[in-house]
C-alpha cells in the first residue's frame, strides 16, 4: 500500500485575493506568513513582474489539518458547472428541522460575505438535506 499524500485545492479565478479571503471566513482558514525576506505579501506581490501581481493567493487551515487552499488568476471566465465541488461540512450528525436550521444559519452567514444561495435540496429518506451555494465568482459548492 502506498503512502497517504497531501493535497492541495486549487481554484482558478479572476481576483485570487478575493475569492481566497471569502473562503478564509468560510473555513475558519488563515492566510500564511509572507515568504522570507518580506513584511507583507504586498510587498511581496510589489517585488513581482507587472503581469505576476495578483495572480495568486493561498489560505490554509491553522490547525496544519486540511489542505492548503490555493486561488490562480486565469484569464478566461467560468462558463459551466464545476466537475469537483466543496461540501462545507456544517450540519454533520443533524437530522429534520435542527439540520436545516444549522443550513440557514451558515448559508445567511455566508450571503453576507458575498455569496450566493442555490437551491434547499430537502432529505429524501436516502441522503440528508443539504443547501447549494456560489462563492464570490460563481463555483458551487454546498452547505452539508
Amino acid at each position: 500500500m502506498g503512502s497517504v499524500k497531501q493535497v492541495q485545492i486549487t481554484f482558478d479565478c479572476a481576483d485570487p485575493e478575493r475569492v481566497a479571503r471569502f473562503w478564509s471566513e468560510v473555513l475558519g482558514y488563515v492566510v500564511p506568513p509572507p515568504p522570507p525576506g518580506f513584511e507583507s505579501w504586498n510587498e511581496f506581490d510589489r517585488s513581482l513582474p507587472a503581469e505576476r501581481q495578483g495572480a495568486a493567493f493561498a489560505c490554509v487551515d491553522p490547525t496544519g489539518i486540511g489542505p492548503r487552499l490555493f486561488f490562480q488568476r486565469v484569464p478566461e471566465g467560468k462558463v459551466v458547472k464545476n466537475r469537483v465541488h466543496l461540501d462545507v461540512r456544517v450540519g454533520t450528525g443533524l437530522v429534520g428541522e435542527e439540520r436545516l436550521a444549522a443550513l440557514e444559519t451558515e448559508c445567511a452567514r455566508l450571503e453576507e460575505l458575498g455569496a450566493t444561495r442555490g437551491a434547499l435540496l430537502v432529505a429524501d429518506g436516502f441522503n440528508e438535506s443539504c443547501q447549494l451555494m456560489q462563492d464570490v465568482e460563481g463555483n458551487e459548492f454546498c452547505l452539508d
